[in-house]
């Protein structure tokens, strides 16, 4: 299971205080040396905290292959298309949202995508559609030639935290699942089943590669990796939490021991 470490956190906390530290470059050398296999970050339409000068640098230095996520803003696509990193990611975007909530609406946006999609493939840039786990994205997702999918997993996450962690009881909880711990167990194996299900479908019946990632953490994260159609995880904010009291080389290490 191969692990793309997202360090736009490391960005946030640098655009806390608006000067040059902590800098995400320095990461990338960290990641490496910690066995991850590809450096993700996202750069906004906002710019909260990753920018071009970021995508710039870390293009020009990273040891490792760069995943970078986008909305298909016109001017984010043509600043990636000339820089050319490894792959994109596709990903939906609200300027409110505080992290991505949910895959990509493919209906709503296809013709656009299409084009995003050839635009990108014709710079040799590998494709990927951040989609939920509903059999009607992966097939249009391969109508629309990508040659990824990332899975969100955000729902299985929180149904994990809200079952198995002291989310309820925090300000953070989700009033959506306040329900019993039977109905929140029960949602759990069905959320599971239906990632197994549909990362099955995306690899043996339409040839695409798959990876998966939102709020998996080192609770969560094991039954995913057990997903044997499932290649990569992309994890960034539970890592770069962790990196504060053990350091990151540390928190990529034990992250992908779990990943084993």
């Amino acid at each position: 299971m191969k692990l793309g470490v997202n360090i736009d956190h490391i960005a946030v906390l640098r655009e806390a205080r608006q000067v040059n530290d902590p800098d995400p470059l320095q990461a990338i050398y960290i990641a490496k040396e910690a066995g991850a296999d590809q450096i993700t970050i996202h750069l906004r339409e906002d710019r909260r905290h990753i920018n071009e000068w970021d995508v710039k640098r870390i293009l020009e230095n990273s040891p490792l292959s760069v995943n970078i996520e986008c909305s298909i803003d016109p001017d984010i696509v043509e600043f990636l298309a000339d820089a050319r990193p490894h792959r994109v990611t596709i990903v939906p975007e609200k300027r409110e949202e505080l992290t991505t909530e949910g895959g990509l609406n493919l209906e709503s946006i296809y013709d656009r995508l299409d084009s995003v999609v050839h635009f990108f493939k014709a710079r040799e840039i590998e494709v990927s559609l951040f989609i939920d786990p509903t059999k009607e994205a992966i097939k249009s997702s391969k109508i629309l030639g990508v040659e990824w999918i990332e899975l969100h997993t955000g729902e299985y996450a929180n149904l994990y935290n809200s079952l198995y962690s002291n989310l309820s009881h925090t300000p953070h909880s989700i009033d959506e699942l306040r329900t019993s711990r039977k109905n929140l167990s029960k949602a759990l194996t069905q959320s599971l089943k239906n990632i197994k299900e549909c990362s099955n479908l995306a690899k043996d019946e339409y040839g695409l590669k798959v990876a998966a990632g939102h709020g998996l953490n080192y609770q969560n994260v094991e039954n995913i990796a057990n997903i044997k159609d499932i290649e990569e995880l992309n994890i960034g904010q539970s890592i770069i939490a962790r990196s504060v009291y053990t350091g990151l080389k540390t928190a990529i290490t034990d992250m992908k021991e779990l990943l084993k």
